[in-house]
């Protein structure tokens, strides 16, 4: 899995601690997360169990693990672009969709607010694979505090791979205008969700 010897410019907790201890921690916070939502006292009974839900969902085989799961079958395999993004839907773009739908329950959005607000974090959870992708490509190991160009070898389906650099990076650009778009009903209110899409599409790290 995603097993890189940095992240964010520091050793990664395999490497420090060992690979038991690592397993063993990400299933700590996991356990965490519904522990949380479970002991909120600003949330209903009925947020608590939709929030509980939609983690599950995100985090389980629908969500993470599935993507995970296609990830590691299809190293070294050729994937459509429909592939790709449905693999990134999952891995990367499950669990970023259930952290602003996560605030849409908690805020008491509606349903047409929570369908807007999936539309969004889908495009944007996309948005920040094609990016990273493009990074692994271009960015330095210093700047992305991980191991530059770990994808490349080990011949994983990118965007990059599929598009060319050029055209991952117009793809990041139309994923992020259709994330915005999504937004529009919201007006002023969705102002720090447009920030942090357009953060995501621009970062360097």
């Amino acid at each position: 899995m995603d097993d890189d010897d940095m992240r964010r410019g520091k050793p990664s907790c395999h490497v420090v601690y060992g690979e038991a201890i690592a397993i063993l921690a990400g299933d700590a916070l996991q356990a965490k997360a519904f522990e949380l939502i479970a002991d909120a006292p600003e949330l209903s009974a009925n947020q608590k169990v939709q929030m509980v839900k939609v983690l599950a969902s995100a985090a389980g085989a629908e969500g993470m693990v599935g993507g995970q799961a296609i990830d590691i079958e299809s190293e070294g395999q050729s994937l459509t672009l429909d592939e790709l993004r449905e693999l990134h839907g999952l891995k990367t773009g499950a669990l970023i969709r259930a952290s602003v739908i996560l605030g849409g329950i908690a805020a008491g959005a509606s349903q047409q607010q929570l369908d807007a607000l999936d539309r969004f974090a889908d495009q944007i959870g996309l948005a920040f694979q094609v990016v990273d992708d493009a990074l692994d490509v271009e960015g330095s190991t210093e700047a992305l505090g991980k191991t530059q160009g770990k994808d490349q070898d080990a011949d994983k389906a990118t965007y990059v791979k599929l598009l060319g650099l050029e055209g991952a990076k117009a793809e990041a650009q139309n994923l992020l205008a259709s994330a915005l778009e999504a937004l529009e009903s919201f007006g002023s209110h969705a102002d720090e969700l447009r920030e942090l899409a357009h953060f995501i599409v621009s970062r360097d790290r």
